[in-house]
């Protein structure tokens, strides 16, 4: 598979009713373009790969609907819509909000986004012009995951 095969496997994997194999996603993972902390800025929608990982629905049951990086150092990383259908930052469920920096993962450096008051990152990386592919990661979880699996679409 080459990087435009990637993305098309992407869409395919995104569209995908039910489960999807961690490994699928893996596949794909690897053959995306990394990206600058800088080149993703601004307002992202979000949305997640069912991998049954145990996160998974668990933020649409908060309103989740994306993150915001305002700059390298104010992300806010669980933008939700509250009753009304405002959007807010949900301080309490992040412990706090985020920062976006450049981290190591798989033996790669990408635009990686450090929560404040967790031991989460979330790692970036680009499918086009629009679209992230992002793997949380956290202090505890081995190599080989489980990771939460997810994608952001610029607002």
């Amino acid at each position: 598979m080459d990087r435009l095969e990637a993305r098309t496997r992407f869409q395919e994997l995104r569209e995908t009713r039910g489960r999807v194999e961690p490994a699928a996603l893996d596949e794909v993972w690897a053959l995306l373009d990394t990206v600058r902390p800088e080149e993703i800025l601004g307002e992202w929608k979000g949305g997640e790969f069912d991998t049954g990982h145990p996160l998974n629905g668990e933020l649409a049951k908060a309103g989740w609907y994306g993150k915001t990086f305002a700059s390298v150092h104010d992300a806010k990383p669980l933008m939700c819509r509250d009753a009304a259908g405002e959007l807010y930052s949900n301080l309490e469920l992040g412990k706090g909000e985020a920062s976006l920096w450049t981290v190591e993962f798989r033996g790669e450096s990408t635009a990686t986004m450090v929560y404040d008051g967790r031991p989460v990152l979330d790692h970036f990386k680009r499918v086009g012009d629009t679209t992230l592919m992002g793997i949380m990661n956290a202090k505890g979880v081995p190599a080989e995951g489980p990771y939460y699996y997810f994608f952001l679409e610029r607002a």
